[in-house]
């Protein structure tokens, strides 16, 4: 399963790797995915990243005439050596390398995923920072304890196609599980249980999405 950059392009998604869309939207103090709609399967496809095609997610060929610049300009180093932050509870520490999409699934139960960190001797705030952690789509939070462990379950293989109704605009593409990322020179992106790419063609950290989905009021569905 692999996803190629294309220079200029679209991402090349190989390996029949699964695809759905979800809807992002508020329940009760939490953050769920709810089923979208269907969307095609196939062995490969190909996804729109300019955000210009009028069949997304999938591309069109748009970014030929919209004459789209994709240049890749995020960090290639890996997760451990971007980790800009540390919240430290007594038995587990949540990284945090600030790559955000604005997904808002890091606050629980009326408090921040770095709150409930901090009060992790409380079993409840703890099981509820551990699934804050992991919902994270972005993978910019990881919970790992004191032994360097990480505190989340492996993620099957699949692609997310999200949508934000409640900001009135559609999200990135949420990668989950080993599926490699290829950028348009060939180099590959460290493997990750999550990471979500951008698909307005607007983020200033591709390809991976940086909520520029939000800034420029992107929707999908022209």
């Amino acid at each position: 399963m692999r996803i190629k950059i294309t220079e200029n392009g679209p991402y090349h998604v190989a390996g029949r790797v699964p695809i759905r869309e979800t809807i992002m939207t508020s329940v009760g103090d939490h953050r769920e995915l709810a089923p979208g709609r269907e969307l095609p399967q196939g062995e490969e496809y190909f996804l729109c990243r300019c955000g210009h095609s009028k069949n997304a997610p999938f591309c069109d060929g748009t970014h030929v005439s919209v004459k789209f610049h994709g240049a890749e300009t995020a960090s290639r180093e890996p997760y451990a050596k971007r980790v800009a932050d540390m919240t430290k509870g007594k038995t587990m520490v949540l990284l945090d390398d600030d790559r955000c999409a604005y997904a808002r699934f890091c606050h629980r139960g009326g408090e921040s995923i770095w709150d409930l960190t901090e009060q992790d001797r409380d079993p409840r705030k703890r099981a509820e920072a551990l699934k804050a952690a992991a919902d994270c789509p972005s993978g910019r939070l990881v919970m790992a304890n004191y032994a360097g462990e990480i505190l989340e379950e492996a993620n099957t293989p699949e692609i997310v196609i999200l949508q934000d109704p409640e900001e009135g605009v559609s999200a990135g593409i949420f990668v989950k599980g080993p599926i490699v990322v290829e950028a348009a020179d060939g180099a590959e992106y460290e493997v990750r249980n999550r990471v979500t790419l951008c698909r307005c063609g607007k983020s200033e950290d591709k390809p991976f999405c940086d909520a520029s989905h939000v800034c420029v009021r992107y929707v999908d569905r022209k």
